[in-house]
């Protein structure tokens, strides 16, 4: 396209009334049924729980057929896949165990991971009493739930898991934003300086030819 149609056409782009009120002219807006069928988000204090229910036996079933062969019939994980119960305590170890019942902050994470995006290559073709059961299956095998639990919109928020405490809020904008963007200090900003610790300690610088570790 020459540069004269290309002036042409962008001229009359800007002449029409969409792009006049900051928008392009471009497809359409979205139909109240599209919106919902996106905006699917579960919060933790629960909005955006539709209504259902389901028990831990009929997620077992769910989860044998939907899920166990990528994360085990009792969600130790296969190969490479995630691991999703168990590692109870281990956060604090050299390798923790990171899964629902050891690290995720809340029930509705594991609501909305599953009505989302499960199972693997056939997402949101879950029922929600289906979601249900499967998120009251994977609360009972970490130990959150007894075997005759039935999860609902009505007792979903009474949920509690081991870890939540230990999650908060993103202060980002509030604390470290100020505390990173004043001015830096460049003298005499510490009344002393101590070394604590030395490569050799910590194990990570390599050794020289006689073995020893190099400082």
């Amino acid at each position: 396209m020459s540069r004269f149609l290309k002036a042409l056409v962008l001229a009359s782009l800007l002449a029409t009334p969409a792009v006049a009120g900051g928008k392009f002219g471009l497809g359409r807006e979205a139909t109240p049924a599209e919106v919902k069928a996106w905006d699917i988000d579960v919060r933790p204090d629960g909005k955006g729980l539709p209504e259902g229910r389901g028990s831990v036996e009929m997620g077992e079933e769910l989860f044998v057929e939907n899920c166990a062969s990528c994360h085990g019939d009792f969600g130790e994980g296969v190969d490479r896949w995630p691991v999703l119960s168990g590692g109870h305590g281990s956060l604090e170890d050299e390798r923790p165990v990171k899964t629902i019942g050891s690290y995720w902050p809340y029930a509705s994470t594991v609501f909305d991971y599953i009505r989302r995006a499960m199972p693997f290559g056939a997402a949101q073709t879950l029922t929600p009493d289906e979601v249900y059961a499967i998120t009251a299956y994977l609360l009972n095998m970490n130990d959150v739930v007894e075997d005759d639990f039935e999860l609902s919109h009505e007792n979903f928020t009474s949920i509690k898991l081991e870890n939540e405490d230990n999650f908060f809020m993103d202060d980002r904008a509030k604390v470290e934003l100020p505390a990173f963007t004043k001015e830096p200090c460049m003298k005499d900003c510490k009344p002393s300086v101590e070394i604590t610790k030395r490569a050799a300690i910590v194990d990570v610088t390599p050794d020289d030819a006689e073995g020893s570790a190099l400082e």
